[in-house]
């Protein structure tokens, strides 16, 4: 694979010294784990730099977006500590069924890992727009557990178009027919924090993909807006 296919897989959002940030797909995983993936966002991006790299968070396989990186195990364990900390604002889009109210704060315990206790877990969920008895929001997870937004949304009735875990066949056959949508509508659209080497704001933006933006311009949503201006504020490349 060429550099110009890896960056096409995996864009990159931010590059430094110390940090790489890149647009996951949909349908990519992070690293393998017990999945038998040829293909891991943790190999490209380690490709792409030339060096190892640590995954600071995770990002479901069916989830897209903003992916964190650290270059070197000290840098992941202190910027890991500034999600620990709620020091990371995270922003994701995603479309439900039903219409939930303009604005909710989801305050449900759930598990942090598969079998565990429940723990606190809070989201702030708005409402961005409609399409017929569906709704795309805005959801701002406050915590970080398994699954959270996606639970979260279940709790409230209003599961995620393209969850097969925690959402309705029949919706998700819907898109699929409809608009050729065949994965999970949930995009990681911004990630911000304090670079936690130069301590100056860094704010990382990832469009949505086409099999997200086509439906979704289809449905009469303003992609444009969605992604809003530039990609990162701070030394930049991609």
């Amino acid at each position: 694979m060429t550099e110009a296919q890896k960056s096409s897989e995996l864009p990159i959002l931010f590059r430094d010294d110390h940090l790489l940030v890149v647009s996951k797909p949909s349908g990519m995983i992070v690293h393998r784990g017990w999945a038998q993936d040829r293909v891991v966002a943790m190999t490209l991006a380690r490709d792409l730099v030339g060096c190892h790299v640590h995954p600071v968070h995770r990002l479901d396989r069916g989830t897209s977006g903003a992916l964190v990186f650290a270059l070197d195990r000290e840098i992941c364990g202190q910027t890991q500590q500034l999600f620990a900390d709620g020091k990371v604002r995270k922003r994701y889009l995603g479309l439900v069924r039903g219409i939930p109210p303009e604005e909710i704060l989801v305050d449900h315990p759930i598990p942090k890992s598969p079998g565990g206790p429940r723990v606190p877990a809070v989201t702030l969920i708005h409402r961005l727009d409609t399409f017929e008895r569906y709704a795309l929001v805005e959801a701002l997870p406050q915590t970080g557990r398994l699954h959270q937004i996606r639970r979260h949304l279940k709790h409230l009735s209003h599961p995620m178009i393209g969850d097969v875990k925690y959402g309705k066949g029949e919706h998700n056959r819907y898109f699929r027919q409809r608009f050729g949508l065949h994965r999970l509508v949930l995009h990681a659209a911004e990630i911000s924090l304090e670079h936690p080497v130069t301590g100056q704001p860094l704010i990382c933006r990832a469009k949505l993909s086409d099999d997200l933006a086509s439906p979704f311009v289809a449905m009469g949503f303003d992609v444009e807006a969605l992604d809003g201006e530039g990609t990162v504020d701070g030394q930049s490349e991609g």
